[in-house]
């Protein structure tokens, strides 16, 4: 009887992150009680951008996965700037209507008799 010779498959890369995110976790252990949950959040990004990341053709495969988290804190950095801009335009568009008001009143007040 002759032996059939199979391949060897590729993992998925959703098996390949989580490998990697069960690898790197240890480092989870060390972290004080306050940055765990930071960490547990840049491993969710990991997961949560997996499906790009793997379209990466990279042979060492935390560059996906580093990419993946860099690319997250980017878009939240991104968002929270997009925040502030238009908080910080409310509040001169605001503080500029209470100038104006301020100095008609004081006009209307100098043409008074």
């Amino acid at each position: 009887m002759e032996a059939c010779s199979v391949g060897r498959t590729i993992p998925s890369w959703r098996l390949v992150v989580n490998d990697e995110i069960e690898r790197i976790g240890r480092f989870r252990s060390f972290l004080r009680v306050e940055d765990k949950e930071i960490f547990d959040d840049l491993l969710r990004q990991c997961k949560h951008y997996a499906p790009y990341a793997s379209t990466m053709a990279s042979v060492v495969k935390e560059v996906p996965l580093m990419f993946s988290m860099m690319f997250g804190q980017h878009k939240m950095i991104w968002e929270l700037e997009k925040r502030l801009a238009k908080l910080e335009a409310n509040q001169t568009q605001r503080s500029g209507v209470q100038d104006s008001s301020s100095g008609l009143e004081t006009i209307v007040h100098a043409n008074q008799p």
